[in-house]
Parts: C-alpha cells; sequence; structure tokens
C-alpha cells in the first residue's frame, strides 16, 4: 500500500493507466491487482469519513501475482509516469 501525493486524482490518473494490473475490489488471486480506495471500494463513505478512517485521497493498494516482475515494474513505471506528468508526484511508504 502506499500514499500518491497527487491525491484522488493522481491514483484515479494511475489506475487508469496501468494495462498489466487488473483492478480489483479483492485483492486476492494470482494477477497483480490494484485498487485506488477513494474511487473503488470506500467511494460511498464520501471525503471526510474516508480520513477519518485514515484511508487518503491517493492511497493505491496493490497486490502482486506471478507476472514476470520486470513486466510489473514496466507497467507501474508507466503509470506513475503519467501521474508525474499530472505533477511532480513523490510516493510514501504506509
Amino acid at each position: 500500500t502506499f500514499e500518491l501525493k497527487g491525491g484522488f486524482e493522481a491514483g484515479e490518473l494511475l489506475i487508469n493507466n496501468v494495462k498489466l494490473c487488473k483492478l480489483a475490489v479483492s485483492l486476492g488471486g494470482v494477477e497483480s491487482l490494484i485498487q485506488h480506495p477513494a474511487s473503488m471500494t470506500h467511494f460511498t463513505m464520501g471525503k471526510d469519513a474516508r480520513a477519518l478512517a485514515g484511508i487518503g485521497e491517493g492511497l493505491i493498494r496493490l497486490s502482486v501475482g506471478i507476472e514476470d516482475v520486470d513486466d510489473i515494474i514496466e507497467d507501474l513505471e508507466t503509470a506513475l509516469s503519467a501521474v508525474g506528468n499530472l505533477e511532480k508526484v513523490a510516493l510514501s511508504s504506509v
């Protein structure tokens, strides 16, 4: 799990730019799965309720699957590049 400092928009942009990772509401499976809780599983909570629950607007959950590690890294680098084009976004470990 990691937080994009670009918030909600950065989170949506990231998950919309991955090709290998599949969008998921559950993080179980053999394939790489990615989730942006603020726009997916916890969207109905509203921004304030998510903040109280510790769910940041740029929070990303990633479950790494059995694909080739270089393919996963390339997919994430491409998607993060798209986010970086939105604005200079730094990652902070959660």
